[in-house]
């Protein structure tokens, strides 16, 4: 879970306490590999695509991905990272600040951009990340890769890849870290 979402989920500012690991450091090497082999197969190869991971969460399972992909294709694989804080739809509702860098290729245009983010929940952060791609080209498509979905969609967004669909409680959260996937909530 992004610092961001962990200060914004209620309690807010609250500790996050695990109940359980659902996915250990092997497993997600294990999603992985096999979410960068159907990224390789749904696009017939690694031609023109181009790894995007969100900040902050995103950016580690991204660079993983970027890893797998490399080893796999055996060639450079291009990447960039992307924070959508200035394109949420909640801005006013509570404060929204641009928490890390934005760094892409200088040409998006013609590429699959494959978004990658760490946890998919309610898909605002995803409708954002579509917006802000397209404020840097027209992207031949945009594919979305995710470590877990967690289900609750506020928006009809589906991802493409992902590592583990895990159906939770609105009131859990999941933290993906280099140790694993936890389920747990948040306490004062």
């Amino acid at each position: 879970m992004a610092d961001r979402e962990r200060r914004m989920t209620p309690p807010f500012g609250g500790v996050f306490v695990a109940s359980a690991r659902v996915m250990t450091r092997d497993d997600m090497r294990r999603a992985i590999r096999r979410m960068a082999h159907e990224v390789i197969e749904r696009n017939q190869g690694s031609e023109d695509i181009l790894v995007v991971g969100l900040q902050t969460g995103g950016v580690k399972v991204a660079k993983s991905l970027v890893n797998a992909l490399e080893e796999i294709e055996e060639r450079r694989i291009e990447y960039g990272c992307l924070d959508v804080a200035l394109h949420r739809d909640d801005i006013g509702l509570r404060p929204v600040v641009p928490e890390a860098v934005t760094k892409l290729p200088d040409r998006i245009d013609s590429k699959i951009v494959v978004i990658v983010d760490d946890v998919l929940f309610t898909g605002r952060t995803i409708r954002a990340s579509l917006d802000a791609i397209c404020h840097f080209g027209r992207p031949r498509s945009i594919q979305l890769a995710v470590m877990v979905d967690r289900g609750h969609r506020e928006l009809p967004i589906r991802p493409d890849y992902v590592g583990k669909n895990l159906p939770t409680r609105i009131d859990e959260v999941v933290d993906v870290s280099e140790k694993g996937v936890d389920l747990g909530v948040m306490r004062k």
